[in-house]
């Protein structure tokens, strides 16, 4: 069965105890009852890191660096072992070492529940019930032909040599019991097989992040972790246990962003506020695109960057319009540069009574989305152009745009497109045209 049980004992609620209550426990509570307590997983895990309810197949647990998915994972195998659930269990990492080191050494065996004999030689570890978890590496899918489970727990999955062969070999010999289950613990990363994973009609997804598990971290990483990624795609990924993916197609790739970060107090020459306006107001209406950027020279060749993305959605005009000119107030913006496709003098209009003490231009697109924001590729592609800081939205629509399976209305690239064409393209592409 996959379906969990509920936690014997709420830890938390202690926290709710007077102190007259705390101290009669304290007092009637036996060593052994104490020690229960501290040994119960279910009464100290988080909720994510607990089994799903469900007829599952593939309970997929994405987490970031340090955020429990090692205990998670041994505590559920070791479960289902000690109570009789699963008889032949599979254990797969990246390769032999890890398994024996992070899986077994320091998950089964690290764990103050019964603890089962590992032999190493048969690569092996058996409870005292006659359950059996077997070691294999992912470097060698062809070790998963022959034998047979009734559950298995694949470790890192997303930084396995040979992913798919081994995954589809795995899938063959999961054939024992009536439902077999799969629990997969690792780090996201926009690799095929995962992808299919979460996809799959019988899976299961919870998420955890590095920063869900701090109090069990040495606070030396947590320190040095947020002052080396935070809002970086690999913050993203390896700390917050998102999938950042890449797509096919696209114009821009996350490396590359990753690489035009820019945090340099320059003196701009100009620092505009581009705005793309939506043509409907609601919860469903596209987003009102609000980017900053601004112009300096380097090497005698004008270069941009991006100062900060204010986009908003669901908002009646005059909101935005004062969000737009709250920004360029911020920012010393020169200008406030907004398409006029959908709404014209309108939208002029609505700027100028938000910022009357800011010029307002109006640009017109006579070219798709793509052939506007080809250009602008072109000028990151040169290093023309950098972000002061990760702008995990903007550089979200970036990423995707042009390529195979975005779906989303690029609003805040649109307004990014405007901004960096205006001060760096505007000489030179007839494409924008102001009026």
């Amino acid at each position: 069965m996959s379906r969990n049980c509920a936690p014997s004992f709420a830890v938390a609620s202690l926290c709710t105890l007077r102190p007259i209550a705390l101290a009669h426990l304290l007092r009637f509570w036996n060593a052994s009852q104490w020690k229960a307590l501290l040994d119960d997983w279910l009464a100290w895990a988080r909720p994510e890191q607990l089994p799903p309810p469900g007829d599952w197949r593939t309970w997929l647990f994405l987490g970031g660096r340090g955020a429990g998915k090692t205990r998670s994972g041994a505590e559920w195998v070791s479960h289902r072992a000690r109570t009789g659930l699963s008889r032949r269990i599979a254990l797969i990492g990246p390769t032999f070492h890890d398994v024996r080191e992070v899986m077994v050494e320091w998950g089964l065996l690290a764990l103050p529940h019964e603890r089962p004999r590992f032999e190493a030689t048969r690569r092996r570890l058996v409870w005292a019930n006659g359950a059996e978890a077997s070691c294999f590496s992912a470097e060698d899918p062809e070790s998963l032909r022959g034998p047979q489970f009734d559950a298995a727990w694949c470790d890192e999955l997303a930084y396995w040599a040979r992913p798919d062969a081994a995954l589809a070999t795995l899938s063959h010999a999961l054939r024992l019991g009536r439902q077999p289950l799969m629990m997969v613990t690792t780090t996201p990363r926009p690799v095929p097989v995962l992808k299919r994973l979460m996809q799959a009609k019988d899976s299961v997804i919870t998420n955890a992040s590095t920063w869900d598990n701090a109090p069990n971290l040495a606070p030396g990483f947590i320190m040095a972790m947020n002052e080396r990624w935070t809002g970086s795609a690999r913050d993203r990924q390896e700390l917050l246990g998102e999938l950042v993916e890449d797509f096919s197609g696209a114009l821009w790739m996350r490396a590359q962003l990753e690489r035009l970060r820019d945090a340099t107090a320059y003196r701009f020459d100009r620092i505009v506020v581009a705005v793309d306006p939506p043509v409907s107001v609601g919860e469903n209406a596209d987003a009102c695109g609000i980017v900053a950027a601004g112009r300096y020279e380097a090497e005698r060749e004008p270069r941009a960057i991006v100062l900060a993305d204010a986009t908003v959605q669901g908002l009646e005009p005059m909101a935005w319009a004062h969000r737009a000119a709250e920004l360029a107030d911020t920012l010393g913006a020169d200008c406030i540069l907004a398409e006029g496709n959908n709404g014209g003098e309108l939208v002029r209009t609505m700027l100028s009574m938000a910022a009357p003490h800011i010029p307002v231009r109006i640009v017109h697109a006579r070219h798709n989305k793509r052939l506007r924001a080809e250009p602008v590729s072109a000028l990151y592609v040169q290093g023309r152009v950098a972000h002061k800081q990760a702008l995990p939205d903007l550089e979200d629509e970036m990423c995707g745009f042009g390529g195979e399976g975005f779906t989303k209305s690029p609003d805040r690239l649109d307004a990014l497109v405007w901004a960096l064409s205006d001060l760096l393209l505007s000489n030179a592409d007839p494409r924008v045209r102001r009026i």
